[in-house]
């Protein structure tokens, strides 16, 4: 692949300083982007900036994702900056320890409700109105394949990554007359620093809770690695799935089949 498949765009990803959403942000940075990285921790969002090291052409911006005011200066400061966007990645997602329903208490449960799902409601509805103008944009969600393949313990966790993937959808049509499309990426368990926060226990046991959980539930036999999803969503972003809107795409070694 020679041509650069991002060449002038703007891309906002939150969650991108670290895991899925920071390899996302490097490769789309690789192939022409701009990049606005967007995380609640501005230290590592000012690292993967670091890292890219494309001086004028990423910015990084703080943002607590669940927050309406800051989801809104996050987008005023990526148009801003760049004075367009053309896609959204909405990466940022916390995880859930098995937690019985009776003991799930309602902080956690709004928590990973705010960050897994209203984030996707909040950036979009700030968003839209900037690709509507043009009619043209690419939103992709990451969900999980936990939104369709439900695992006990995981009630809160399955439930947000349920509704993002119908959020999803809902979206695809309802802005495809406008000529944005709206895209799902479920990945399947992925080595990254969220997968341990799913384990609870000293890191021994943590290490052997993921081969017997996660590991052993893919058929390819592999964890899923950050790039996977970077790649999943470069295309799904680039003009190459330009006839492609309301998908919901399974990168997860066959853990959904």
């Amino acid at each position: 692949m020679t041509a650069r498949l991002l060449e002038g765009k703007t891309a906002i990803i939150t969650g991108a300083g670290s895991g899925m959403g920071k390899a996302a942000a490097k490769l789309f940075a690789a192939q022409g982007a701009n990049v606005v990285l967007s995380d609640i921790n501005k230290d590592a969002a000012d690292l993967t900036a670091k890292e890219i090291d494309r001086t004028g052409h990423v910015k990084a911006v703080y943002t607590d994702v669940g927050d309406d005011e800051s989801v809104q200066n996050l987008v005023k400061e990526a148009f801003n900056e760049f004075e367009d966007i053309d896609i959204l990645i909405n990466c940022a997602g916390v995880p859930q320890f098995f937690t019985p329903i009776e003991e799930m208490s309602l902080s956690e449960w709004d928590k990973i409700m705010s960050v897994n799902l209203k984030s996707i409601f909040l950036t979009t509805r700030h968003l839209v109105p900037i690709m509507k103008r043009k009619e043209k944009g690419s939103i992709i969600n990451i969900a999980s394949i936990a939104g369709i393949r439900a695992r006990p313990g995981l009630n809160a966790y399955c439930a947000s990554k349920g509704a993002a993937i119908m959020l999803t959808r809902a979206l695809a049509l309802e802005l495809a007359p406008f000529k944005i499309r709206v895209n799902a990426i479920n990945p399947g368990p992925a080595e990254t620093p969220m997968l341990e926060r799913f384990l609870p226990g000293d890191s021994q046991k943590v290490e052997e809770d993921k081969k017997k959980i996660f590991l052993e539930s893919v058929p390819l036999g592999t964890l899923i690695q950050p790039e996977d999803i970077a790649q999943a969503a470069l295309y799904l972003a680039s003009d190459l799935a330009r006839a492609i809107t309301g998908e919901i795409m399974n990168v997860d070694g066959g853990r959904g089949v």
